[in-house]
This record gives structure tokens, sequence and C-alpha cells, in this order.
């Protein structure tokens, strides 16, 4: 039987740190609305002038039409100059503005300090507003199985199409659970999906659920974490079809992203995802450590619209904590220029 196997770390490329330069982030003036949801970038104080600066220009051109006697008139009076008593008409856009930039700051404050309180070497960069039209997800070349496009299975990928110089974390199984991570996605607002087996988040499924309230979405990655195309194709339909049921029941949404364990997936896999109502199989381009970066592509290079893979791992398995691994993957995206795009937004 014909099979893939995605991560064979033996030949995989590391790379303990990385030299370059940052690419310093700003905020988008005006034109991404998604500042002010909590996605504010690094930048600082030139998006706060400008902004400043355009409130004060509406505010004085109102005020300058209005003495000239140009104003818009009130609903139901004459226009003109202002006639004696008339109130002067107010400049709504100006005050829109004053509120919006007062949001900006905010938001782009509490960024920068919690940046700080986290230990980052940058503030990370915004996402763009997501796309209005899904990209096409085709699976990668050398991925496919026997019948993928004929038989209409789910698309297999390992970068979603996209221009923008975005990357979007995943974080598999569940087996550690630690709350300083929960506060630091929250303080930092960086999105990310996670996939799930249930053998490890059985202990605990209320810290998946406290996840799931912060906006996360969870996903299928079985129920015992077994290598898939060593089983028949009704052992692994139970394997996933199982874990769709868990999730619904538990946290009341049924998946429609799956993540094979191992990355290894044969034809019967793909057909039991498809019937268990997975719509799609994104697997990565690069995987994130405490201690390294591991890469898919020989020049060790991130690309825009990267799937990066982690683990929900703690001092047992690795040399730190979760929350040393974000600051790894989110020193190195930023520092590249890159932002964290939520993943179910490209899909």
């Amino acid at each position: 039987m014909r099979f893939v196997r995605q991560n064979d770390l033996k030949g995989a490329k590391r790379v303990t740190g990385r030299g370059r330069g940052g690419v310093r982030g700003g905020i988008a003036l005006l034109a991404v609305a998604g500042v002010v949801s909590g996605c504010g970038g690094g930048g600082g104080g030139g998006a706060e002038k400008a902004l400043e600066r355009g409130s004060a220009g509406l505010r004085g051109g109102a005020e300058a039409g209005a003495a000239a006697g140009t104003a818009e008139p009130a609903h139901g009076r004459p226009g003109g100059a202002r006639q004696h008593g008339q109130r002067r008409l107010d400049a709504p856009a100006a005050r829109a503005l004053d509120a919006y930039a007062g949001k900006v700051r905010r938001a782009h404050a509490a960024r920068v300090a919690a940046a700080k309180r986290w230990g980052l070497a940058k503030v990370p960069l915004s996402a763009p507003a997501p796309p209005a039209r899904k990209p096409e997800l085709r699976t990668r070349k050398g991925f496919e199985v026997d019948g993928h496009v004929e038989d209409g299975l789910p698309p297999v990928f390992t970068t979603v199409p996209t221009r923008h110089k975005v990357v979007f974390l995943t974080i598999d199984d569940g087996a550690e659970k630690d709350p300083a991570f929960l506060r630091m996605m929250t303080d930092l607002r960086i999105p990310y999906t996670a996939f799930l087996s249930d053998y490890l988040i059985k202990e605990d499924y209320g810290y998946f659920e406290r996840m799931r309230d912060r906006g996360v979405a969870l996903h299928n990655h079985t129920l015992r974490h077994r290598h898939l195309p060593a089983l028949s194709y009704a052992a692994q339909k139970r394997e996933i079809c199982g874990m769709q049921d868990v999730l619904e029941k538990r946290y009341g949404t049924r998946p429609t992203l799956f993540r094979p364990p191992y990355g290894s997936y044969d034809r019967d896999t793909l057909r039991a995802a498809a019937t268990c109502g997975v719509e799609a199989v994104p697997l990565w381009n690069e995987e994130v450590f405490v201690d390294r970066w591991d890469y898919r592509e020989s020049d060790r290079e991130l690309r825009p619209g990267d799937i990066v893979l982690s683990h929900f791992r703690g001092p047992s398995d690795w040399k730190g904590t979760m929350p040393d691994m974000i600051r790894r993957f989110l020193n190195l995206v930023t520092a590249e220029g890159y932002a964290v795009a939520r993943l179910e937004d490209y899909l």
C-alpha cells in the first residue's frame, strides 16, 4: 500500500539561530480595520501622528467651510451662509476619526506592553484583513495519492496560496496544558489552530474549552495518535470519525480540518477523512521547538502562507516551556517581516 510520511526528522534541515536584522513593523493607517480588533502591529508614533494630522485637517476644513458659509445646511433648512442664531454644524467625520485614532493608540500601547511583558524582541506585526475571496487549495505536488483528484479527496498542502507575508501557527496533540501559554496568546492576540488527540486532552477537556472560548479553532488529530497507514480502512475511519464525534460533543463544532499523526497517510486515510466530514488536510512547511526550527525546504526560508507546526509540550519533553517556544517563533517571524494570521480565515 502506497503511503506518504511527512515528518522524518532525520533528514530535516535544522537551524539554531538567525542573525538577520529585524524588519520594523508599522500600523496600517485607516486601511486595515483589523488593528482595532486586536491585531495591532509594531510601529509606534508615526501612525498616531498621521492620524492626529488627519483629524486636525478634517476639523479645520469643516470649521473653515462653516465660517465661509459653505457648510451643508441642516435637513429642512435653506443652504447658504449661517443665519443669525443658527448653530454651526459639527464635523462628525472628524469626531469619528478622533475616536478611531484613540482606539488605534490604545490597541498599539497594549500590544507594546504585552510584547515587553512576555520578553519578545519586537512587537509582532499585524496581519492584513482576511481575503474576501478564499484561495483555491490544491494538493502539493508529490503529496497525492492514487485517484486523489478523480475521487474528490481532501487537498493536502503545506502552504496556503497568498501574496501577503503571513504564516499560520498550528499546534498538535494536547499533551501540555500550560495556563501561561493561554495567557500569553491572549495578551499578544496571536491566532493559532489546534489539532487534538482525545487520549491526551481527556485529562482536562476544560483547558481546551477555555482555548475555544478565546477564539481558537479545535481540529482533528485522531483519537489515539496511531500510524494510520498501518491500519485497515475501517480502523482508520474509527480513529478519525471517533475524534470528530468527541470534538463535536465536547466543544459544539464538528471540525472540517484534519492532520494525520506524523503527517503519514494513504488513500484510505483521505477516503475515511472525507467520509467523516473533513474538507482539507493541512500539513506543515516548518516546525518550531523551544531550541530550534526545522525546515521542509532546503533553503531554510519562510514563504508567504507557510504553515508552521509545533506541539503542546513542556519541560518534561523540551528544554523549556510553551511560552519559550512562542518567543522563538514570534522573534523569528517578526524579524523576517511576517505576521501571524488565522488559518481558518484563508480556507
